[in-house]
């Protein structure tokens, strides 16, 4: 991820908010990259699973298919882009309410509002069928 933020010729950040963002998404397209080509028939097709015991996405299972939540943080962002966003942040950039309200410059009440909506989304979403 730090080679991808750095490149060749570095991005000049415009303050801390914008590296954190640039950092997510940076962390959330490497990460999926890594699932679709472990998915891949040429790899035998094996699904990548992840850990959720910091992000509390879906209590109930302990793992989440990445291509399938990029999959849906893309159909969530077009109708709730400000959600997308925590999501991304917390779940693939690591921050905290606190810092998330900081780098999307709105309080902290927000932040976790729209995180208890975006995991009952993501969640009835993710869960299996039936």
């Amino acid at each position: 991820a730090y080679l991808r933020l750095v490149g060749v010729e570095p991005m000049p950040w415009e303050n801390r908010a914008h590296f954190y963002g640039i950092a997510a998404r940076v962390m959330r397209q490497i990460l999926v990259q890594h699932a679709r080509a472990r998915q891949a028939a040429k790899r035998g097709g094996r699904e990548e699973h992840v850990a959720l015991e910091g992000a509390e996405i879906a209590a109930a299972q302990s793992t989440v298919n990445l291509v399938e939540l990029d999959d849906l943080l893309r159909v969530f962002a077009e109708t709730y882009p400000r959600k997308a966003e925590v999501v991304e942040l917390k779940f693939f950039g690591g921050l905290e309410a606190r810092e998330i309200a900081a780098v999307l410059q709105t309080s902290e009440k927000t932040v976790l509002r729209d995180w208890s909506f975006a995991k009952l989304w993501l969640h009835d979403r993710l869960a299996p069928s039936g």
